[in-house]
């Protein structure tokens, strides 16, 4: 299946939750690959890094972070099938963003150097906030290719509390770095 939805779980917690639900969908045409998030609830109580430039940017200027994992942040992992090689792409709520590529679990973590901006669309909205990105894989990946996604997404509450959603949750800590939980497979299509 090339063009699919989901909704991400948040890491079991003693800490009660606010009223949230994180979901989207994802596709991958043409080695481009298109993810939107939503994330709807009780955002009062989130600590949200404010979109630059008013209700909706399109961020395509150089804004390349470090560690924006520590707030509010939302992730996707892409692993190539069958190969220990992975990439995690970071986007926060304020424009900002980073790739990072990984030889092996947690090992080998550098800056990827073929993305020197990763344009992405954030909008405020009445009941949420929306959040889409379109990345060509050309870049890091060819066309045939399989890929293995990770989805995630980290939350920090306005009291400092941090919260670990993801499609799902293989390890005893919150670990967004297991490519067992890479679970989305996507093909290109168009390659043939």
């Amino acid at each position: 299946m090339n063009d699919q939805t989901f909704s991400l779980q948040p890491f079991p917690s003693t800490k009660s939750l606010p009223n949230l639900k994180i979901a989207g969908n994802i596709a991958r045409n043409g080695n481009k690959l298109v993810i939107r998030y939503m994330l709807e609830g009780d955002l009062k109580e989130i600590a949200l890094a404010k979109p630059t430039g008013g209700i909706a940017i399109l961020s395509n200027a150089p804004s390349r972070k470090h560690e924006l994992w520590e707030d509010t942040c939302f992730e996707f992992f892409v692993g190539i099938k069958d190969s220990a090689r992975y990439w995690e792409f970071n986007l926060s709520p304020a424009g900002h963003w980073n790739v990072y590529r990984f030889d092996d679990y947690r090992q080998g973590m550098q800056e990827e150097t073929a993305f020197t901006i990763l344009p992405f669309h954030v909008q405020n909205q009445a009941d949420g906030l929306a959040l889409a990105l379109d990345v060509d894989l050309n870049k890091i990946v060819s066309a045939e290719q399989e890929i293995e996604v990770g989805i995630t997404t980290v939350i920090k509450h306005r009291d400092g509390e941090v919260t670990y959603w993801a499609l799902t949750h293989r390890g005893v800590e919150a670990d967004f770095h297991l490519q067992g939980s890479f679970i989305i497979e996507l093909l290109d299509l168009t390659w043939k």
